[in-house]
């Protein structure tokens, strides 16, 4: 089936001008939904995730600054002490255990700032100020730094948890001072090991900790309002500009956003103006043109009626002449010439008269309560298409469909005469029912609409074959079917069967 090359109609009378159809009723314009993760909130969440990070790091810093101040203070303060402690001793060589007894016991109590655990060793001996003569606390490291630094007057010293409970650790070792001109100190194989607990720098600590923790949340509370203020400004402009977008598309093409200060928003702001101002002058110009053009056609639809009437009225009565053979041959073909061209160009007139009416929005309906099987019947027989191989009928009786039997027959015929001229036979014309619609089919069995057509078919004076510029039809057939199926509140669609042929079908409610 060829498109741009239809079947025209010619109705009996012309119904004149219509009037304006009763405005249908509008769908409700919806504005954006609600997104429970849109640009208000993410703004909202950055700028907290923002400040919990700015918290967050702040805390972390001065956390680890304080701890590292007040566990030093306390180490070097520990340290120092008990290093004037162990240089202080006056211990005889060999020492016995009773003596490093009653040492140990002396510097234990004198432990700063709090009470230590004091633990000797020489060689074998190992004595402390508890009832354990050694500390698990101490650490082999210790005792390997220990021995190493023995000429050290400095010693050592370590930080250590042990089963959740933090201590700092020192060992120095007791040095014999020669009595001589450089003063040597040299090791004599006694070192002393201090053990003390930092459990209070450690809730100190702790408490900073959830001093900071505690602190955090009203913070972010806080933080709450500049982001709200913060992402309320941000966002006027861009749901403005949504609004904006939203009302041109409902098409008010006059809309525009108020544009204030020299931002990024305030330059997009005038720059939719703008698209928007020249938008609405083209979209004008279009208006004006189409309008133009709409009337044009109109009016010279109108004005070729009258005196194709007077030319349609003689073509007949020299068609009588030429079939009673009172002309001669080539007077006859003359005549008969012209009457099939008055003819195609009456359909023509006829056609752009009811486009034009559409393109007005001037058409209606005259809806009635009918037997669809019945309407596809009187089509067929008014324009006498009953021979059984050229249409063959499958017509479900008992559809009844509320429609205008007008309407509907300018497309049953539309249909079935450009499936006879450009199709091949015979066109199968169905009539079923689908649910809550009624589905009118014509197939034929010619070679189909080659795909790159397909689009095209419902296209006004849309031509397969750009070459072929005549044809029986207005070129206005198809176009003319999708708008009384339109008009309808129905759909019409064309494809190509599988097993070969086009395939029309149509879709109108009940």
């Amino acid at each position: 089936m060829s498109p741009g090359q239809e079947a025209g109609h010619r109705p009996a009378a012309d119904p004149g001008p219509e009037p304006e159809p009763a405005p249908r009723r509008r769908r409700r314009a919806r504005g954006p939904r609600p997104r429970p993760f849109g640009l208000r909130t993410r703004l909202v969440l950055a700028f907290l995730l923002v400040a919990a990070v700015g918290c967050g790091t702040t805390a972390a810093l001065t956390y680890r600054a304080a701890r590292n101040a007040i566990l030093e203070q306390t180490q070097n303060t520990a340290v120092s002490a008990f290093r004037e402690q162990v240089q202080g001793l006056n211990t005889a060589l060999p020492p016995s255990a009773e003596s490093l007894r009653d040492q140990v016991l002396r510097i234990a109590r004198q432990g700063k700032p709090r009470t230590w655990r004091v633990y000797a060793e020489y060689g074998s001996v190992r004595i402390s100020s508890t009832d354990r003569p050694t500390s698990s606390v101490i650490t082999p490291e210790l005792r390997a730094r220990a021995q190493e630094n023995a000429e050290s007057p400095h010693g050592s010293f370590q930080r250590v948890v042990k089963n959740g409970t933090p201590y700092l650790t020192m060992a120095v070792p007791a040095l014999f001072h020669a009595l001589s001109a450089d003063d040597t100190a040299r090791p004599t194989g006694l070192v002393f090991y201090a053990v003390m607990e930092l459990d209070e720098e450690e809730a100190n600590v702790e408490a900073m900790v959830a001093a900071a923790r505690d602190g955090a949340l009203p913070a972010l509370a806080v933080a709450l309002i500049p982001a709200l203020i913060a992402s309320r400004g941000v966002l006027r402009p861009v749901r403005e500009l949504g609004i904006a977008a939203h009302n041109m598309g409902r098409g008010r093409l006059d809309t525009r956003i108020q544009a204030k200060g020299s931002d990024e928003l305030s330059d997009l702001a005038r720059t939719f103006n703008e698209s928007a101002a020249e938008l609405e002058r083209s979209v004008a110009e279009l208006r004006r043109a189409e309008a133009r053009a709409r009337r044009f056609a109109s009016d010279v639809s109108h004005e070729l009626r009258t005196p194709l009437a007077g030319m349609l009225a003689v073509t007949e009565v020299l068609d009588e002449d030429a079939d009673s053979g009172t002309l001669d041959s080539d007077t006859a073909r003359a005549v008969r010439l012209i009457s099939a061209e008055t003819g195609r160009l009456a359909v023509l007139v006829e056609d752009l008269m009811e486009i034009s009416r559409f393109d007005a929005r001037a058409a209606e309906l005259h809806t009635d309560e009918v037997d669809a099987a019945d309407c596809v019947r009187k089509t067929l027989q008014n324009r006498h298409w009953t021979d059984p191989a050229s249409v063959v009928l499958y017509l479900a009786p008992g559809i009844r469909a509320r429609l205008d039997p007008r309407r509907f027959d300018v497309v049953v015929a539309n249909l079935v005469g450009n499936a006879l001229r450009h199709g091949g036979a015979p066109v199968t014309v169905r009539v079923h029912a689908e649910g809550d619609h009624f589905v009118t089919e014509v197939a034929d069995r010619g070679p189909g609409i080659h795909p790159d057509v397909l689009p095209h078919v419902f296209d006004r004076f849309y031509k397969a074959d750009q070459a072929r510029t005549r044809s029986a039809g207005s070129g206005l057939g198809l176009a003319i079917t999708l708008e009384n199926v339109r008009l309808h509140g129905g759909t019409v669609e064309a494809a190509n069967h599988p097993d070969g042929g086009a395939v029309f079908t149509v879709r109108m409610p009940l």
